[in-house]
């Protein structure tokens, strides 16, 4: 089950980041390029703080991640 968390958090970074590059939006949420790159792919799993941190950044909500 955490990877397919991992992966659901991956997926909705990508679609937030439309059309930026890696270093664009990775300044935006405050991370690395190569972390938001291991984020999107599901290769590295997110601590719940990093996640409050990053929603709060992108004015979102955890529903908006996992909103089932």
């Amino acid at each position: 089950m955490g990877k397919s968390l991992d992966k659901k958090f991956g997926r909705f970074l990508r679609q937030r980041r439309g059309d930026d590059s890696y270093a664009v939006f990775a300044r935006k949420i405050g991370i690395s390029a190569s972390t938001l790159y291991r984020l999107e792919t599901g290769e590295q799993s997110v601590t719940l703080g990093k996640m409050g941190d990053i929603l709060k950044r992108l004015k979102a909500g955890v529903r908006d991640v996992f909103p089932e």
